[in-house]
């Protein structure tokens, strides 16, 4: 699909939940977050089984705040940054809803929600769907880098993986029982894998700015319309190193966001406090903050509309190790609140 899709039935968020370890509860967000476990351990034994807990903690969150059951979800689409996306797959996978695995790196949360709301859009028998990212720091630097353990270095430019996961229930948002509040997407824009010629696995954000770039400037070229016409535009983890490039490269095209901008990776921690480098990324960066921080600003219409980018460095160690590089990808979902309530900005 090389054209934006636009829902002629916006999808509602009707419910959702976020959940994070004890760094991400120690940054300046730490308060807005529905729960957290300072051990990141969620009650389980290793860092890989912690992840599967907290997936299906942060689904059943959600679930109980709709005031439903995982057996009135008709479809669920979830992922993460474990090999063949076993956090998903044995914590909600194994819940019975029929399930969909999804590999985006830290752009999972948003094409979750693209696809959910095209799968909703497609089929008159799909009710409900739940989305459902996390990532957990142990278990990804253990795939993707060196175990913890070992005590390696970092580069300026390296992003911490946030312990965190994000749940979200998605129904068409004509259905009478849905709150009228709740956050709408209307329109989305799929990315494009893009090969900048990256091949420092400690330096994504470089890898991912240039397909935010591109679909920012595809979205905009294709809508007709400008930055102004959004309250903020929402990437997922790009950090302070793929922030200020992506500003740059957008400038370079003739777009300004004009303070518009706010990227999660740059929000969840504080470095003067945390020494996560660059800041934060991972499938459960985005997810945690976008439920955390601005569906909620949607939902006390203190913001009206959002472009948010989840954008993700599908990264391979062996691929790496072969001389390959890192390509970058950022889907598109237009966020747009329902009825409005009395509030500031955020």
């Amino acid at each position: 699909m090389r054209s934006i899709i636009r829902f002629e039935t916006p999808v509602s968020i009707y419910a959702h939940a976020s959940a994070v370890g004890g760094a991400e509860a120690d940054g300046p967000l730490g308060a807005l977050f529905d729960f957290h476990d300072p051990t990141d351990r969620f009650g389980a034994d290793t860092w890989e089984k912690g992840e599967e807990s907290l997936s299906r903690a942060v689904l059943n969150l959600a679930l109980s705040r709709a005031g439903q059951s995982q057996d009135e979800i008709d479809l669920l689409f979830s992922g993460d940054l474990q090999n063949q996306c076993v956090a998903s797959s044995a914590g909600c996978g194994s819940m019975g809803i029929p399930y969909c695995g999804l590999y985006g790196a830290c752009s999972t949360s948003c094409e979750g929600l693209l696809l959910a709301s095209l799968a909703l859009s497609a089929s008159r028998e799909t009710r409900r769907v739940a989305v459902v990212t996390t990532s957990h720091n142990a278990a990804a630097e253990r795939q993707f880098r060196l175990p913890l353990e070992y005590g390696g270095q970092r580069t300026p430019t390296a992003q911490w993986t946030a312990t965190a996961g994000g749940a979200f229930l998605l129904a068409r948002a004509n259905e009478p029982t849905l709150d009228p509040v709740a956050p709408r997407i209307t329109a989305a824009l799929v990315g494009r894998a893009l090969d900048s010629g990256v091949k420092d696995g400690a330096n994504m954000g470089a890898a991912m700015a240039p397909a935010a770039a591109d679909t920012i400037l595809r979205f905009f070229s294709l809508s007709g319309e400008r930055p102004y016409d959004y309250d903020r535009i929402v990437t997922g983890d790009l950090g302070a190193e793929g922030s200020a490039l992506l500003v740059e490269l957008l400038r370079e095209n003739g777009l300004n966001l004009a303070g518009r901008h706010r990227d999660c990776g740059v929000l969840l921690f504080d470095p003067l406090k945390a020494d996560v480098h660059a800041g934060g990324s991972g499938c459960g960066c985005s997810a945690s903050v976008l439920s955390a921080l601005f569906l909620p600003a949607l939902e006390r219409g203190e913001l009206r509309r959002i472009l948010f980018l989840a954008t993700g460095a599908l990264m391979s160690p062996s691929n790496l190790l072969q001389g390959g590089s890192i390509l970058g990808i950022a889907p598109l979902v237009v966020l747009e609140a329902g009825k409005p309530k009395k509030g500031g900005t955020t």
